[in-house]
């Protein structure tokens, strides 16, 4: 591989966190790989109003590449590419899925290795096993390798089952130079917040883990941000909207609520392994953590000590009703030094880097550890020091 490989990559938007939740995980690989000695550049389709509410302007660490949403538009790009080493398509990138999937396998050959990155694989795994005339399925055989953001043990069995050459998970991860404590903003101020789009297959645990709640403790302050509830969510007067909350504006966001809210999707849930990108954006900002539960959430942070798992809305009120804010500043430094130590996307991006030089299968190594020793626990910027309040930002 040459000493500054270049990669071309194809995915939703780099630039653009609107109605786009993997933006966070593709800055934050992107740039660790960049520190690597990776030269990227990033191909996203004008669509989706995503260039109208951009988060960043074109980052000094890759080159943003907009194409037109058009048959030609995507047809350039593509070929723009060809001179890469890399090529990644990732999943969802929105407009001609179908026809990246299978184009860019056509520039395959000795010197150049082909991705599939999955941003949301067990949705795409549930699709293509209800389906087998899926056009994607056909196609995974001939990726030189799956890489995935969450999904586990289970995710790397399927994939393989329908013919992957192999499979392995590059989690979603923090980016300390983005994601930080901050002081609390008064208009982030709330008993319990949670940042998420509405998507059908997340809808009704949200109504299990938020919703019901608010009902059940109306003297608590509830806080919701994301695209989409702005028609036909339910109207509790302890509940308020955001609607879409920018990416400048999550630390502020995670900062100023005694717990922060994770729900994952349904497909997700059923996986497990797969955490979130909003649970390290909160975690780097030393926020205590609710999550709903799914399996493997151990291997990235450890229930009870450094986040609180919720198997129902029962245990959301009860956390509620029971965990001070004292408790609740305890917890959040905890998940932070342990997202610090073991979860930074420099830590991904190794990860990353060993696969494309050709490290073993990924059965042999391990990108979760479960274990932390107290080096790992202190080796930690000055930014993240334990005493810091996230509450009053001292």
């Amino acid at each position: 591989m040459k000493h500054r490989p270049q990669i071309a990559f194809f995915g939703s938007s780099l630039v653009s966190a609107y109605w786009n939740g993997a933006a966070t995980y593709y800055r934050g690989l992107i740039r660790a790989l960049s520190e690597r000695g990776y030269r990227t550049s990033f191909y996203e389709p004008d669509a989706f109003e995503r260039q109208q509410h951009r988060d960043i302007a074109d980052p000094t660490w890759a080159r943003v590449v907009v194409y037109p949403a058009t048959e030609s538009g995507v047809s350039q790009a593509l070929e723009s590419a060809r001179q890469a080493d890399i090529l990644v398509k990732a999943s969802g990138v929105g407009v001609f899925d179908d026809w990246l999937e299978r184009e860019i396998l056509n520039l395959r050959a000795p010197n150049r290795t082909v991705l599939f990155w999955d941003v949301d694989a067990p949705a795409t795994l549930e699709r293509v096993q209800r389906n087998p005339n899926d056009p994607f399925r056909v196609l995974i055989p001939r990726y030189d390798m799956i890489l995935t953001y969450g999904g586990g043990t289970p995710v790397v069995e399927a994939y393989r089952t329908l013919g992957a050459r192999d499979c392995v998970p590059v989690y979603n991860a923090l980016d300390p130079a983005i994601h930080y404590p901050v002081s609390p903003a008064p208009r982030f101020a709330a008993t319990l917040g949670f940042l998420g789009n509405r998507l059908p297959d997340r809808e009704t645990r949200v109504h299990e883990f938020f919703f019901g709640p608010a009902a059940r403790v109306p003297e608590a302050r509830f806080l919701l941000g994301g695209n989409g509830w702005e028609c036909g969510a339910p109207d509790f007067p302890n509940v308020r909207y955001l609607g879409h909350v920018y990416a400048h504006d999550h630390n502020a966001f995670n900062c100023s609520s005694r717990m922060v809210l994770n729900i994952n999707r349904s497909s997700m849930a059923r996986f497990g392994y797969s955490p979130a990108t909003r649970i390290f954006e909160a975690a780097g900002a030393g926020a205590c953590i609710v999550t709903d539960a799914w399996e493997g959430i151990e291997q990235f942070l450890e229930p009870e000590r450094e986040i609180l798992v919720a198997h129902s809305g029962d245990d959301v009120v009860r956390y509620l009703e029971t965990i001070s804010e004292e408790r609740s500043r305890v917890i959040g430094a905890a998940a932070m030094r342990r997202v610090i130590a073991q979860h930074t996307y420099a830590h991904r991006a190794a990860l990353v880097h060993r696969i494309l030089n050709g490290s073993p299968a990924s059965g042999s190594w391990s990108n979760t550890p479960s274990l932390r020793s107290k080096t790992e626990e202190n080796a930690v910027p000055e930014r993240y020091n334990a005493s810091f309040n996230p509450y009053t930002g001292a």
